[in-house]
């Protein structure tokens, strides 16, 4: 990995989302899925996925389901299974909240309703991400939405077993054979095959993005997701080899993906790109993560651990790991990141797979405004109001002037009709 210093390191920080030439291409996948419908996706399926679907084989039989159980390991569903426990019962105790409040004769707030469907994007590229199935269904499932569909890409015909198990175990009630832009446009449209949803969530490529861009308002959508990312802070207390075996963790994921470094010794740097160049050379997934870190890696050098914090809430990365001996301290100083991992016994797996808070987060420095995937994405909050006579007795003579302010005269005596005054 390169060495950079504060000063030079300015490139490895700024990657937003951007318009890309992928867009004209995009636009016409989903125009096409409007007007075309079934048609449409098939043909799409047919020509990115090499699958020959039709009405009675987009979305996943029940035999299909049980081949997939047969096809998945009783210790791996095992391991499945636990992990959905601590995801769902983390989602559960947020809880949906409704806030009513009662003053002067007035009652105010908002009561708290989830989404009536919701589309869930399973990524299936250069590796099926099963995990995504729980990181997106159960936060929907906890949030009490009452139609859940899912959309993976089923390469050459078929889903990958786990990811129909997870599917199943979660609690999915739909799973269809569909994926990239075109997914993204059945589920905001809808086809003869595929009902449209409220709200489309879950990390996908390029395509994906911009596609959920692009319906954005027609649904509602989770967040735009670009390529995976970590920053790691370490310190003369972080083992150099386990952050380099982080740092891979997220470099093997795809060659866009960035993974950053920043520690407070020239000397901690050079021993964690040793550690990262000796585990490189045993790693399946070696030429993609090269080619990740030569072109988007790198570890910068700081003065000391504030100066570390303050480039880290510039950068505001997806993923952020404080290996430092002061990290609880630290954390009260970081203001952007999509999830922080806190000590020497904590790298970002624990939080992909198992913890509880979803791996679905904000990318290219979008956790400045964005969060991550939660049950809140899927809930509405609705505003309640309640006046008594006494209420809007005291308070239409101010309503009445504040709407003749602003030329709305029916405004003024729908309030004012309630009182004495009438007018």
């Amino acid at each position: 990995m390169n060495i950079y210093t504060k000063e030079t390191c300015r490139p490895l920080l700024y990657r937003p989302f951007e318009e890309r030439e992928e867009v004209a291409s995009v636009r016409a996948i989903l125009n096409e899925i409007r007007t075309r419908g079934d048609e449409a996706l098939f043909e799409y399926e047919r020509k990115f996925d090499g699958a020959s679907l039709d009405g009675a084989t987009v979305r996943v039989s029940e035999a299909e389901f049980e081949r997939a159980y047969a096809a998945v390991d009783s210790t791996l569903l095992g391991s499945l299974k636990r992990a959905i426990d601590n995801v769902l019962s983390y989602h559960m105790r947020e809880g949906r909240k409704d806030c009513l409040h009662k003053s002067g004769g007035a009652l105010t707030g908002y009561v708290v309703r989830p989404v009536g469907s919701a589309g869930i994007y399973v990524p299936a590229g250069t590796a099926p991400l099963s995990s995504s199935v729980l990181m997106a269904v159960l936060p929907a499932r906890a949030a009490g939405v009452k139609r859940i569909a899912v959309a993976t890409p089923a390469k050459g015909g078929a889903v990958h077993p786990l990811t129909l198990v997870a599917s199943r175990e979660c609690g999915a009630h739909e799973v269809y054979k569909m994926g990239g832009a075109q997914a993204i446009g059945a589920f905001a449209y809808g086809t003869q095959s595929v009902k449209k949803v409220d709200v489309i969530a879950g990390p996908g490529n390029i395509y994906v993005t911009l596609a959920k861009k692009e319906v954005y308002g027609q649904v509602g959508i989770d967040m735009l997701a670009g390529p995976s990312e970590i920053a790691i802070v370490a310190d003369e207390y972080a083992d150099a080899d386990c952050v380099a075996a982080d740092v891979l963790s997220q470099a093997e994921h795809d060659v866009l993906a960035r993974a950053i470094v920043i520690v407070t010794s020239r000397k901690k740097a050079e021993e964690i790109a040793a550690c990262v160049e000796q585990r490189l050379q045993a790693l399946l997934r070696k030429e993609i993560a090269l080619q990740s870190l030569e072109n988007n890696g790198g570890i910068v050098v700081v003065q000391d651990t504030a100066e570390a914090v303050a480039l880290c809430n510039e950068l505001a990365p997806e993923h952020l790991e404080l290996y430092t001996r002061d990290c609880g301290q630290l954390l009260d100083g970081i203001t952007s990141a999509g999830a922080v991992f806190l000590g020497a016994y904590t790298p970002e797996p624990v939080g992909d797979y198992f913890a509880g808070p979803s791996h679905i987060l904000p990318t290219g420095g979008s956790a400045k405004f964005f969060s991550v995937l939660n049950e809140d994405v899927f809930t509405r909050k609705m505003s309640v109001i309640r006046y008594s006579r006494e209420a809007i007795e005291r308070d239409a003579r101010d309503i009445a002037a504040l709407a003749r302010s602003e030329g709305l005269e029916a405004h003024a005596l729908a309030a004012l009709s309630r009182t004495e005054e009438k007018k």
